[in-house]
């Protein structure tokens, strides 16, 4: 089968396609045939291994695994000997090992049936984004319906289902992005939105319950004066800290600050599992969830949609096809 393989860390051009076996299955895994997999930030951060810390469970001089890509939509090609929730030709989305390939595994309890309703494409983007944008909100920043949320980073891939998670909710939302992606923002139901080009948030002239900071690298001290006298902010994202820890390094601060003052600040981690992807496929079911796609991509072309990733050029998510 060909696969996207990576030997070492570095820019996309460390990216190259080849022919490799098919994966084979443990007893509590699926083997997929891929239709699409999702292309997120994720890929672009085990890719360069950066934060430096990440080589520690990822492999120090190089990947352990050569195959990138998680998030993933296909079809069940076979099923291990103690799985019982899926049988051969279910379609399937969730999280896989290696999905930049035509075959992938991945665990039972990190798949959901394929909502009718989505194409491959659609399906393939949804797993980790949206999970992420579930918990943060739901879990980590404990939404109630009728507060005032903003959504730092609303027009990447987690920002474009945080904001449709938020007003599932029943949220007032405002989403934070460029100019060139005001519109996009707007239609995904936000109820209002700042260019920080030319805006600052933390202006003193809006506070806000809950901030869910998902791209941006305002420090903990800056997201403090856009909140309420005891709001939140959950920080699940941004690049600041530095090679060694990334965003690690804000978390940490973030968490410490929030000892001594009213406010909740706090970082987070996305749990992988199938219950919540349940919850996701029944809100794109009933038609509150969308996947936000900007574009599809072959195999080849993986490193170029990487760099347009990297460049910030990308609305929502891409979706690596195959025929």
């Amino acid at each position: 089968m060909q696969a996207v393989l990576q030997d070492r860390y570095g820019p996309a051009d460390v990216l190259r396609v080849e022919q490799i076996a098919r994966p084979q299955v443990a007893p509590g895994e699926v083997q997929l045939r891929v239709r699409a997999a999702g292309l997120d930030k994720g890929v672009w951060h085990l890719m360069v291994g950066r934060p430096y810390l990440l080589r520690l469970v990822f492999g120090l001089r190089g990947p352990k695994r050569r195959v990138r890509g998680s998030e993933v939509a296909g079809t069940v090609t076979a099923v291990g000997s103690a799985v019982t929730r899926f049988s051969v030709g279910d379609e399937v989305f969730g999280i896989g090992v290696g999905t930049f390939a035509e075959y992938a595994v991945a665990r039972e309890d990190k798949l959901a049936l394929k909502p009718a309703s989505l194409s491959f494409e659609q399906a393939s983007v949804v797993a980790i984004s949206a999970l992420t944008a579930l918990q943060a909100l739901r879990d980590a920043g404990r939404i109630q319906a009728g507060q005032k949320v903003l959504i730092i980073g609303a027009s990447g891939g987690v920002g474009t289902y945080a904001v449709q998670l938020a007003k599932a909710f029943g949220a007032e939302v405002t989403g934070l992005c460029s100019t060139a992606k005001l519109e996009l923002v707007r239609d995904l139901g936000a109820d209002h939105v700042i260019d920080y080009t030319t805006a600052d948030f933390a202006d003193g002239r809006h506070h806000y319950d809950l901030i869910i900071d998902l791209a941006g690298n305002p420090s903990p001290t800056r997201l403090r004066r856009a909140l309420t006298a005891r709001g939140t902010a959950v920080i699940a994202g941004g690049e600041e800290g530095g090679d060694l820890t990334g965003g690690m390094d804000r978390q940490l601060r973030a968490l410490l600050l929030s000892l001594v003052v009213r406010q909740r600040l706090t970082g987070f981690l996305c749990k992988e599992n199938a219950a919540d992807l349940e919850v996701l496929k029944s809100l794109i079911e009933e038609g509150r969830l969308t996947p936000s796609l900007d574009c599809t991509c072959s195999l080849d072309e993986v490193p170029d949609a990487i760099r347009r990733l990297e460049a910030g050029r990308i609305r929502g998510k891409v979706a690596v096809v195959f025929p």
